[in-house]
């Protein structure tokens, strides 16, 4: 006889109210259910890139198509006909390996609606010797795709409710739950009656096991059809019919990190079970769901618990947004191991000079330095909290006159006098990127993989770039959760990873010291409008400093935060480094606090007993 596993019961509620039968005296709906919309499109170029030697003469061959190379000095490079891609690489001195990277046009972004643009991207590719005078690798180019899922269920009330989701980029249709009316075929999503908001409506036809919704942003209607839940398994934090949560070591990997359990370095195992069950139970059609993709935490210098949600995996990299603009910071502190002619003090105008001249002259452009660009104190009027800054993020990436987004930014004209102001923007971080690749005649992803990637042992990433090529520092890359973490572990190791220097411990120290405060006084906004963008804190050189409460204790911690959940937490002294990922893009209100509700108030407790590293 076949025995079942039995099902933990938040799992077996979920599933069960996926397709529940009707309440007693309640009729049957024929929208009950799960729906889906998924969409994935590869790239015209991807897989085996296969480049070639005749003489003097270079050609690189990739899914059919054909591309004659051209030498910039030691640099090869090949474009492919109708802008579908690039390589760039350099040969190794024994020849044994061409080692370069794959440039991905700009297009419809990974993870955007229907119809979004985004930027292109680099990733690093080493093409092995595969004979005499041919080279060969596999390219890996991020592919675009759009999920809508959709869950009809019934209110405790009766009320037929309704909750889309959006794993990409969060888009709910613009609200997280909706009130279902229909009248045959036709079907209708509304908001729920508030005061504060504006009513919102989505349309839909329903024909049999399909769903035609008039989805906000899209050219068409998007064609949902049924699902079961195990159909539908990244919907949910963990497939329905998963047992219950048994807490596990991470595996030991080619990629630097040494593991333990979690008890060998002082941490409760149930305590870091309950984190997760909960977490697992949660609902995903819930008015305020926790997207929370990945949770990882290290101590004592080792890998403890590792855990994916949601479809996530840890050989899939995970957009990183704005967690990305700390890395221009820790290039710089790589750089300066070198290289004394750069630091915090040095000014972007005698760096950036050759793209000049610049509009809206100020002589208080010439005093900006790079650490007014770290701390958002440049005074230029780029502000991504106010759509009608001249400077913002979305402003800046839309428009398409000028595409070398540096001279953008320093064609801004000033609002305040630098170092007076703080005001978030993302094309102060980009700056610092042009500082770097300037001042080191380096291409900013190359610069990444030298000085970072390398170093800390990375696997496969994305860089995003602007239109023009350069590599864009104002955030975005994408990582693998477990290479995410390493730069929190460097740090907190005092600028070292596993025996090899990444920066030196003076900038460690430096870099994660309070620069600026962050409060109404230095936003220049009232109390309202402050609370409406950030929370009271400082920042270091693009690290941003908090702290955590543990009962009648306080922990300092710094950390690297990007919107929707990504964040790399390192909490000195409790030895330890956290790094989430997650899905709550828009959403601060609820990926904020994953600060204090995991570390604060279950991970730091649950630390029983100090070990020693």
């Amino acid at each position: 006889m076949m025995t079942m596993p039995l099902m933990h019961a938040g799992a077996l509620a979920l599933a069960l109210s996926a397709a529940a039968p009707p309440a007693l005296g309640q009729p049957a709906d024929p929208l009950v259910g799960l729906w889906s919309y998924q969409m994935r499109t590869e790239p015209v170029l991807h897989g085996p890139l296969t480049v070639t030697r005749d003489g003097a003469a270079w050609r690189a061959t990739i899914a059919g198509r054909q591309a004659y190379g051209q030498a910039f000095g030691a640099e090869l490079r090949f474009s492919f006909r109708g802008g579908l891609g690039q390589f760039r690489g350099r040969l190794a001195a024994d020849r044994g390996a061409l080692r370069g990277y794959w440039l991905q046009p700009a297009g419809k972004r990974s993870g955007g609606d229907p119809g979004g643009a985004g930027q292109a991207f680099a990733s690093p590719v080493t093409l092995a010797a595969a004979g005499a005078g041919a080279w060969r690798g596999a390219v890996t180019p991020l592919a675009n795709s759009f999920t809508l899922y959709l869950k009809v269920f019934r209110d405790t009330d009766g009320t037929l409710i309704a909750a889309f989701r959006n794993p990409e980029m969060n888009a709910t249709g613009g609200r997280t739950q909706f009130v279902v009316s229909h009248d045959g075929a036709n079907v209708r999503f509304a908001s729920r009656a508030a005061t504060d908001q504006r009513p919102v409506a989505i349309s839909a036809k329903l024909a049999g096991d399909h769903l035609k919704v008039a989805w906000p942003g899209a050219a068409g209607t998007l064609d949902l059809v049924r699902l079961t839940p195990a159909e539908a398994a990244a919907f949910f934090p963990r497939p329905p019919e998963s047992p219950p949560y048994a807490y596990r070591r991470p595996p030991t990997l080619a990629d630097g990190w040494a593991t333990a359990r979690a008890a060998q370095v002082g941490l409760d195992e149930a305590a870091l079970t309950r984190l997760v069950q909960a977490h697992i139970d949660s609902d995903p059609a819930g008015p305020r769901p926790q997207l929370l993709h990945s949770i990882l935490v290290a101590r004592h210098g080792k890998l403890v618990l590792e855990e994916y949600f949601f479809g996530a995996d840890r050989m899939t990299p995970h957009e990183t947004r704005s967690a990305a603009k700390t890395y221009g910071s820790v290039m710089l502190g790589a750089v300066m191991l070198h290289d004394r002619g750069i630091g915090p003090e040095s000014r972007i105008y005698d760096i950036a000079q050759r793209l000049g001249p610049f509009a809206h002259p100020d002589p208080r452009k010439a005093r900006i330095t790079l650490a007014q660009l770290m701390t958002h104190t440049s005074g230029l009027a780029c502000d991504d909290n106010d759509d009608a800054s001249p400077g913002n993020e979305a402003t800046m990436q839309s428009q398409t006159a000028q595409p070398n987004w540096w001279k953008y930014a320093l064609d801004l004209p000033m609002a305040h006098d630098p170092g007076t102001r703080y005001a978030y923007c993302s094309a102060n971080s980009n700056l610092t990127g042009a500082a770097l690749t300037l001042h080191t005649g380096t291409w900013l992803p190359e610069l990444f993989d030298r000085t970072v990637a390398r170093p800390l042992d990375f696997g496969r990433y994305y860089w995003n770039l602007m239109p023009n090529g350069e590599g864009y520092a104002g955030g975005g890359a994408y990582l693998t959760s477990r290479d995410f973490l390493k730069i929190g572990q460097a740090f907190l190791d005092g600028g070292v990873w596993r025996g090899r220097r990444i920066v030196g411990a003076d900038w460690v120290k430096d870099s994660t010291a309070p620069h600026v405060q962050i409060n109404p006084a230095t936003t220049g906004l009232s109390p309202e409008a402050f609370g409406n963008a950030y929370i009271e804190s400082s920042d270091g050189y693009a690290w941003h400093l908090n702290s955590l409460k543990v009962g009648d204790r306080i922990f300092r911690d710094y950390e690297a935060g990007g919107n929707g959940g990504q964040q790399v937490i390192v909490v000195p002294d409790a030895d330890l480094v956290v790094a989430f990922t997650g899905g709550n893009f828009g959403q601060g209100g609820i990926w904020l606090r994953w600060r204090q509700q995991f570390i604060g108030d279950q991970i730091l407790p649950a630390i029983r007993q100090d070990s020693p590293r």
